[in-house]
């Protein structure tokens, strides 16, 4: 056997065994996370996230009258987003000097018409800004970034329609698994914002509607399950190897992680005295967002 065939076949098993171990760790990623999933709805949330809970709700109950966050507004500036030609008409002119404010009610309304006439892209931009708001520059992540997912990204529309079919035929898992890498610029962060809004108008066929889970709601999460004795850090901001990816197959887990945590805590939270009986799983997700319960009870 020549140098070069013994050289072609040492590299040949080098390779064969990097992929095995690229499995291997892939499974006992997956292991990992079956287990937080199980951990943490039987354990779900301590008293003090209890009591935090039920005092931002008391300071809160009047503005969200109904039990969901859909008076949950977010204000932004129309006139840095003025390049955007794709521009829901409920929302304020983008030639309005000073700031408005846009609500979760306002936002699923427009993409509710966005996605029965077809209008994808007008659904985003209206989930984008909302996103946003005024944070970002115009040279930065905010109006210029969208812009080029606009204008730089082939069959955006159909991209954006295929994974609201999948989220209409399968669930919101499958629906992410479809959206991850799709759309460059459109981070990991974004995609449970775009799904948790497409399903306030599309019902998957399985498994529980999409909520958000950004980066203020997966700390909460990792701080929750560290509180009680967990650690999912390594689930919720594991990366793969290989670099970036990682950062969107671990939000991925996170999101799968969340969700069914989040609908038995909200029927936990829901069995207290001081939440709503009849509350919705967003609004916990959103009571989460602006509370903190770990070191302080301090609420935001």
């Amino acid at each position: 056997m020549s140098h070069r065939l013994r050289y072609n076949g040492a590299c040949s098993r080098q390779k064969a065994m990097g992929r095995a171990e690229i499995r291997g760790w892939f499974m006992n990623r997956q292991d990992r996370a079956n287990a937080v999933d199980r951990e943490m709805s039987a354990r779900l949330l301590p008293d003090a996230a209890l009591e935090a809970l039920g005092g931002w709700w008391g300071q809160n109950a009047v503005r969200l009258t109904d039990g969901t966050p859909g008076a949950h507004t977010v204000r932004y500036t129309p006139s840095r987003w003025a390049h955007i030609t794709t521009w829901p008409s409920i929302m304020a002119s983008t030639f309005q000097a000073g700031d408005a404010d846009v609500s979760r009610t306002q936002v699923a309304s427009i993409v509710a018409d966005a996605l029965e006439r077809g209008a994808y892209e007008d659904a985003l931009v209206a989930i984008y800004v909302w996103g946003k708001g005024k944070s970002g520059s115009p040279a930065g992540s905010g109006p210029a970034t969208l812009h080029k997912i606009l204008l730089g990204t082939e069959g955006l529309n159909a991209i954006l329609a295929s994974v609201v079919n999948t989220l209409r035929e399968q669930d919101a898992e499958a629906a992410y698994a479809e959206l991850r890498g799709r759309i460059a610029g459109f981070g990991p962060w974004f995609y449970s914002k775009f799904l948790y809004f497409a399903g306030k108008s599309v019902r998957a066929a399985s498994g529980t509607q999409p909520l958000i889970l950004d980066q203020v709601l997966a700390r909460r999460v990792r701080s929750l399950a560290q509180a009680v004795g967990r650690r999912p850090a390594t689930t919720l901001t594991a990366r793969s190897p290989g670099g970036s990816g990682g950062t969107q197959t671990g939000h991925r887990t996170a999101t799968r992680s969340t969700s069914p945590f989040m609908q038995a805590a909200s029927r936990q939270v829901a069995a207290t005295h001081s939440w709503p009986s009849d509350a919705t799983p967003d609004l916990l997700e959103f009571a989460l967002f602006r509370t903190s319960w770990i070191g302080s009870a301090e609420a935001t």
